[in-house]
């Protein structure tokens, strides 16, 4: 009998701190940096995000995800084998931040580690957990999406300041006889490594290179939006499926004109795309994660709907993963 992997339950977090446009643009110009919500909104369709508190780290934001899913799931963390977290702004160098969330789960034993693709981050550490319950070496995982990109923004850069925001997202998958994931496609390519980075790192007690976001924003969206339709297509293809049996389009958030030029190739109307970049701003390995759960506890995704989540982010990484909810 094949095991699939399917979702027992969501859950997401958003730190107190909420910042509309205006907040941001007042904050900015008292560092001498111009910008504001028709500027923003234009751009990115971002209206809002959220900032972590300066007590708060990604394990923290991880914890409060995951707690809320493993309430949706109905069980308790020492249920679980296998914990994943997909981050780019960890805590410290190491441990990871999964083995923190472990901790403040009060459970230990099972195995946690954490992924590093960036805003693939997610669809990259489902993809694993998902070979692995079906390998049949675990049969539950939390899967979780923990960023606060706030701390490596260069605030003098209106281009990437107003595009970010801090966030967690999480989802319990379970082993069942019933098709849940269905296909998943992932890929990278380092060539692109310097169209978004944060180029510094620790090096004997300080700083090597420049700690902060770069981007070269009209490349990625050019690079963006043609790998985004190919690896959708290429897991509708491993599952034998079309674009007219997707439901939902839960793409990353991070631009609304990529993910609606992405829905137009296809062929998916706006409202069958679940867009939370408005509020959130782009929370990168946390976004969608954070969408599929702000769409379930809103009722507008069911039981047995059809999903298709798919992600970009630095490195560059892509893919997607296709999943009867």
């Amino acid at each position: 009998m094949r095991i699939y992997s399917r979702i027992l339950g969501t859950g997401s977090y958003l730190p107190e701190k909420r910042l509309t446009n205006a907040d941001l643009a007042a904050e900015l110009a008292q560092q001498g940096v111009e910008t504001s919500d028709d500027w923003i909104v234009e751009r990115t369709g971002i209206r809002a995000r959220h900032f972590a508190a300066d007590t708060q780290g990604s394990s923290d934001l991880a914890t409060e995800a995951a707690r809320k899913a493993l309430t949706a799931a109905g069980i308790s963390a020492d249920e679980l084998d296998l914990i994943i977290v997909a981050t780019s702004t960890p805590d410290m160098v190491f441990p990871s931040v999964a083995t923190m969330v472990q901790h403040k789960l009060g459970t230990a034993g099972c195995p946690a580690f954490d992924v590093q693709a960036v805003c693939s981050g997610f669809i990259y550490a489902l993809t694993i957990a998902d070979s692995m319950i079906q390998s049949g070496s675990v049969k539950r995982a939390l899967v979780i999406g923990s960023e606060i990109f706030s701390r490596i923004l260069d605030f003098k850069d209106r281009t990437t300041c107003v595009l970010f925001g801090d966030g967690a997202g999480a989802v319990i998958l379970e082993a069942s006889d019933q098709p849940g994931i269905l296909a998943t496609d992932l890929h990278a390519d380092g060539k692109y490594k310097d169209i978004l980075c944060v180029p510094g790192h620790v090096n004997r007690g300080g700083i090597l290179g420049d700690p902060v976001l770069k981007m070269d924003g009209q490349a990625v969206f050019k690079l963006a939006v043609g790998v985004l339709e190919e690896t959708a297509r290429a897991s509708l293809a491993k599952a034998n499926m079309t674009d007219a049996d997707i439901d939902w389009l839960i793409p990353h958030q991070a631009n609304i004109r990529i993910m609606q030029s992405t829905a137009k190739k296809l062929k998916m109307t706006a409202d069958k795309v679940v867009v939370t970049v408005d509020q959130h701003g782009n929370t990168s390995a946390a976004s969608i994660p954070l969408a599929l759960d702000t769409a379930v506890r809103d009722g507008r995704i069911q039981r047995g709907q059809t999903l298709m989540l798919e992600g970009v982010g630095g490195g560059f990484t892509w893919g997607s993963v296709l999943l009867r909810y």
